[in-house]
């Protein structure tokens, strides 16, 4: 095990393991990765029309042409955003309307815009009350810092006591 020290019984500078959501890798509002230099993300400051705009305009599943071709969740951008942002019931039905060309992919964006919309909503809220006490921001920095800095000065401790560095 990489950070364990022989004999001591103690895991100095343990490998950080991964902590990813649902969906590690999101596609962008064009299909691609989701990138700000491709300019194709949904900023957290965007309007809740710039955002219904972006979602109505991404691409969908290639194979779904016309209102009436089925098409394939799996091969739909969209539907990476079902998976995070739809309840089961919901994306059993946007699986079972896009199988069989039952609604079109407006309707299956709805869904998603809306609680994209709902979840932004609740972040903007929390920013304009941050943005009008500027005061708070820095104590909330200020306290995060010294936070930060006694857990270095921990590890730094440990480290050194591990390397029987303990010159101080």
């Amino acid at each position: 095990m990489l950070g364990h020290l022989e004999g001591g019984g103690r895991v100095i500078l343990l490998e950080p393991k991964p902590l990813l959501t649902k969906a590690a890798k999101m596609p962008g509002l064009d299909g691609r990765k989701m990138s700000k230099s491709y300019g194709n993300t949904i900023s957290l400051r965007d309007s809740p029309t710039k955002v219904e705009y972006s979602i109505n305009t991404m691409p969908t599943d290639p194979a779904r042409v016309r209102r009436n071709d089925p098409g394939d969740p799996q091969k739909c951008p969209v539907w990476k955003f079902h998976e995070i942002y739809s309840s089961d019931e919901v994306k059993a039905w946007v699986a079972e309307g896009c199988t069989n060309a039952g609604i079109g992919c407006l309707e299956c964006k709805r869904h998603v815009v809306d609680a994209v919309l709902n979840e932004l909503y609740i972040i903007q809220q929390r920013a304009s009350e941050f943005n009008a006490q500027p005061e708070l921001i820095r104590t909330i920095v200020s306290e995060g810092c010294e936070a930060a800095r006694e857990a270095a000065r921990w590890t730094l401790d440990e480290v050194r006591h591990a390397l029987f560095l303990n010159h101080r």
